[in-house]
């Protein structure tokens, strides 16, 4: 019996997956050794069965038998095998990937994904038969040179979440108690209740840090050390994460003008945001809506 880190992450090609926006992939680690991403920007739901102790946050859980684990790109976590055999699947992705048109509700704000929420469930024989096969279709139709696989690939993801909010959590799950997971909570769900902005007249209230730490009543070094122990990220990746993809839904999604946009998002000049959308993207707003 072992008991080590998973350290699967160098094995897959990063860049293909952000390319893509998506990778499937076999776990059997009789075989070879697993695939996992190094980067931890990427939404992943993984199939396994076998004995594993996963970390998640502040949180531990032990699982022997065949579980689902959702990860967010969001929330720090590992995963040790207590045993040395381990099968299944995982498919990961970018949020892009899987709401290209979607403007209304993160995926950090789903039962399965957000902080705070289950992001583990154990199988039974019966739910293992339905989810299994939907791993297998993804497999298979990655390779292919099907031109709506994509589509394809995003209706599987979708049902396997859809089967799985209908699942009941483990018992053994520990539910999060310190006080760094909570406000860590409200920050995030603060900032995503921001969004979506609906009309450049009702700019964005909450830009940076400080304005989140008052709204939250916290000093502002306390809410930057807890947003970063809990998830790994500073306060100010994640905004402007947030604000980036809410950029690119406007200028694709809509006929503002980028002066409007930039005021949406709280910017009194067209070139601030033009610099901080360069910045973060590599190409200008204009560039990016053509």
């Amino acid at each position: 019996m072992t008991n080590q880190p998973d350290t699967q992450n160098a094995e897959a090609n990063s860049s293909e997956l952000k390319l893509k926006g998506f990778k499937v992939y076999a776990v059997d680690s009789s075989v070879s050794r697993p695939h996992l991403y190094a980067r931890r920007d990427f939404y992943k739901v993984v199939l396994s069965t076998g004995h594993l102790l996963i970390h998640y946050a502040d949180r531990s859980l032990e699982l022997q038998g065949t579980s689902l684990f959702f990860a967010n790109p969001h929330v720090p976590y590992s995963v040790e095998r207590l045993a040395d055999l381990q099968t299944g699947y995982a498919c990961v992705f970018t949020e892009e990937f899987l709401k290209p048109h979607d403007r209304s509700e993160s995926l950090q704000q789903s039962p399965l994904f957000k902080i705070g929420g289950t992001p583990v469930f154990l199988l039974n024989d019966e739910q293992r038969a339905v989810i299994t096969p939907l791993f297998q279709k993804m497999l298979a139709e990655q390779d292919t040179d099907y031109v709506f696989k994509g589509e394809l690939i995003r209706t599987y993801i979708n049902l396997i979440i859809h089967e799985t909010l209908k699942l009941q959590p483990p018992d053994g799950l520990v539910k999060p108690q310190n006080a760094a997971f909570r406000i860590a909570s409200l920050f995030l769900e603060l900032l995503e209740r921001q969004f979506p902005i609906e009309n450049p007249d009702k700019p964005l209230t909450l830009r940076t840090a400080q304005d989140y730490a008052l709204r939250l009543s916290v000093h502002v070094n306390h809410l930057n050390r807890v947003v970063k122990e809990v998830t790994g990220r500073p306060t100010t990746a994640h905004i402007a994460d947030r604000v980036i993809s809410e950029a690119k839904a406007l200028l694709q999604h809509t006929d503002w003008s980028i002066a409007d946009i930039a005021y949406g998002l709280g910017y009194d000049y067209p070139t601030y945001f033009n610099n901080f959308f360069k910045k973060i993207t590599g190409a200008s707003p204009k560039s990016f809506r053509s």
